[in-house]
C-alpha cells in the first residue's frame, strides 16, 4: 500500500476545497467534473544493487531488486470536498536464485477510492481505500485486500501543519501503522518534513529545483500462490502464505519542477534494512547485506 505523501497531496487539495460553493450548482454536473477535472499521477523506478538477507543461519547472496511504480488519480470536486479516484500498480523484481523460498516477484494493483474534506478553516480530512489485488505474479480472489488510511493536517499557519494519520491493513502483521508529525518552514529556503514514513529535509536552491535529505520506510502485504512452498524449496506452509515485506531507504535528491504538471525526481541512496516476514508460517528473513539505490521519478498534477 502506498500512501507516503498523503498528507503533502492533501495541503495541495486545500485550494480546491476552499473554493465557492457556487462550484457546486446544477451547471456542474458530477459527470462533467469528472470528465474535466484536476488529478495527479506517478512514475516510479528504483533500482537497488546486489545485498543479502539471511534466517537460522542460512543466506541469500547478492541479488538485486527493481521497484516500479504507476499512479494516476483524478480529483473532481463534489459538495462534500474532493474526490480521489484512480488506479495504481507497483512492482518488485527480486534476482532471486531458482527455488528460493522467496518470491522474485511482489506485485499490488489497485484502485484508489477517496476523499479529501474540510472540517474547518484549519482542519483537512483524507479517506482513502485502496482495494486490489496484493500478491506475486498472478492476480486472484485469494489475494485480494481492502486496505485503507485515514489522516488530517491541522494548518496552524502558512509555515506550520501538524499531520496525523493511520494506515490499516488486516492482512500485514502490524495491521495498524500510525504517521505522526510536522511540516515546519523554519526559514526562507527551508523546510522540515517530518512525518513518517517519509521525513525529510528540503532546500529551495531555487524557484523551480529543491534539494532534500531523508527517509523512506515501506511495508507491504501480500499473499504468495498455493502452490508456493511446493515450488520453492519444498515448504508446504508457505503455500498461500501472507508475506509482509518491509524495506528502509536514506538518501539524498533532487526534485526539478520543469513545468506546472510535470516535476523530475532523481534520488541516490542506501538501503540499510529489508525484511520477508511470513509471520503466520513463523519464516522471516532479514538483512544481511546492505546496498546502494537510485530512484527516477517523473509525476505531477493536472
Amino acid at each position: 500500500m502506498r500512501w507516503s505523501g498523503w498528507w503533502f497531496s492533501l495541503l495541495l487539495a486545500a485550494p480546491l476545497l476552499a473554493q465557492d460553493d457556487a462550484a457546486n450548482s446544477s451547471d456542474h454536473s458530477w459527470f462533467k467534473n469528472i470528465f474535466s477535472t484536476s488529478g495527479e499521477y506517478v512514475v516510479e523506478e528504483t533500482y537497488v544493487g546486489e545485498a543479502s538477507v539471511k534466517r537460522a543461519g542460512k543466506s541469500i547472496e547478492d541479488y538485486d531488486e527493481s521497484d516500479t511504480i504507476l499512479q494516476l488519480i483524478l480529483t473532481p470536486r463534489i459538495k462534500l470536498g474532493v474526490l480521489r479516484l484512480g488506479l495504481q500498480w507497483e512492482r518488485f523484481s527480486f534476482g532471486l536464485p531458482a527455488k528460493a523460498p522467496l518470491p522474485n516477484t511482489l506485485q499490488s494493483g489497485a484502485l484508489v477510492l477517496g476523499l479529501d474534506t474540510q472540517l474547518s478553516d484549519s482542519i483537512l480530512v483524507r479517506l482513502e481505500a485502496q482495494p486490489g489485488f496484493y500478491g506475486t505474479t498472478d492476480f486472484t480472489s485469494d489475494n485480494f485486500s481492502v486496505p485503507f488510511l485515514v489522516g488530517g493536517t491541522y494548518i496552524y499557519s502558512p509555515n506550520l501543519q501538524y499531520i496525523v494519520g493511520v494506515s490499516v491493513d488486516v492482512e500485514r502483521k502490524y495491521p495498524i501503522i500510525p504517521a505522526v508529525g510536522i511540516r515546519w518552514k523554519f526559514a526562507r529556503q527551508w523546510v522540515a518534513n517530518v512525518v513518517l514514513p517519509t521525513p525529510r529535509v528540503e532546500y529551495e536552491a531555487t524557484k523551480n529545483l529543491t534539494l532534500y535529505a531523508g527517509g523512506l520506510f515501506k511495508e507491504t502485504n501480500f499473499r504468495v500462490s498455493n502452490d508456493f512452498g511446493n515450488r520453492h524449496g519444498g515448504h508446504p506452509q508457505l503455500n498461500g502464505a501472507v508475506l509482509t515485506y518491509s524495506e528502509v531507504r536514506t538518501g539524498t535528491g533532487a526534485d526539478w519542477k520543469l513545468s506546472s504538471s510535470l516535476t523530475v525526481t532523481g534520488e541516490v541512496g542506501y538501503q540499510p534494512y529489508r525484511s520477508f516476514d511470513f509471520y503466520r508460517a513463523d519464516m522471516r528473513y532479514h538483512e544481511n547485506g546492505s546496498a546502494l539505490y537510485g530512484t527516477i521519478s517523473v509525476h505531477g498534477s493536472f
